[in-house]
């Protein structure tokens, strides 16, 4: 059964095209890497799955449910970590998860356990203001996971990390497969290593929606993703740029030649 199912999603800003025409479905406990370059469109998409971002068209259900109507309900199933971890700074890592928790109506007993799950329970009563950004990751971690969403989003997790909350964010990742994960990363290592699928990205578009098991390497992955980019047609947009350059480099350097002789 699909509990993410995206159809014909687009977004627009202005006449800028952030995503395209964007579809694909998530099975209930399925994992999912959305990778692309900066650009791709990976941000956007996570966005507009955190109802954070509304769809210019394009369908979204959470279940069998509308994000798009907006529904408080459908947004308590989902769980979201950004690049930016949105934590109050003048409270400390337990009242950051204790005010979610009465948000989401859940006992605050949770707060301590997810403390203890992200490494940081030891620094619970210490303000987010004086943590590392990768401290700051974990607490936002837990926040993501105080509700117990059936979905988890994440916007390049493992970005400007240390080395202690890599790893404590990849295990804390790995350990979650009762739940479905969709994340947007440039990290294609862990990215691959998390997810049961690849959701190929370039210029807002969904180019390929691969099985993760078809790479043997993250070398592999790499190279399929830039055969995809290449493509026909950007082999004909770069050699027909290529020929314009060659164009108007030939105008230029005529200019100067006629510039110098009337010199």
């Amino acid at each position: 059964m699909s509990i993410v199912s995206v159809a014909g999603v687009s977004k627009r800003f202005g006449a800028h095209v952030g995503v395209s025409d964007v579809s694909f479905r998530l099975a209930d406990g399925e994992r999912a890497v959305v990778v692309g370059a900066n650009g791709a469109g990976k941000t956007t998409l996570i966005r507009m799955l955190a109802s954070l971002s509304r769809p210019t068209s394009g369908e979204i259900e959470i279940g069998s449910e509308s994000l798009v109507d907006g529904r408080a309900g459908v947004r308590s199933r989902i769980g979201v970590l950004t690049h930016e971890t949105m934590l109050y700074e003048d409270l400390t890592a337990r009242e950051n998860l204790r005010l979610h928790a009465r948000l989401h109506g859940v006992e605050e007993s949770v707060c301590g356990e997810l403390l203890e799950t992200v490494g940081l329970a030891e620094r619970g009563s210490e303000r987010v203001a004086g943590f590392s950004h990768g401290m700051g990751k974990r607490v936002a971690l837990a926040r993501a996971l105080v509700h117990d969403p059936d979905v988890l989003l994440l916007d390049e997790p493992y970005t400007g990390l240390d080395r202690a909350s890599l790893d404590r964010i990849e295990a804390v990742l790995e350990d979650l497969d009762d739940r479905t994960v969709l994340a947007a990363t440039h990290d294609l290592e862990r990215g691959v290593r998390l997810a049961d699928r690849v959701l190929f990205m370039n210029d807002g578009r969904l180019i390929e929606d691969a099985s993760a098991d078809r790479f043997a390497s993250v070398e592999a992955a790499l190279e399929r993703y830039e055969q995809l980019c290449r493509g026909p047609a950007g082999s004909e947009r770069g050699a027909s740029d290529r020929s314009g350059n060659e164009n108007r480099s030939r105008n230029q350097n005529q200019n100067r030649n006629e510039n110098g002789s009337e010199e």
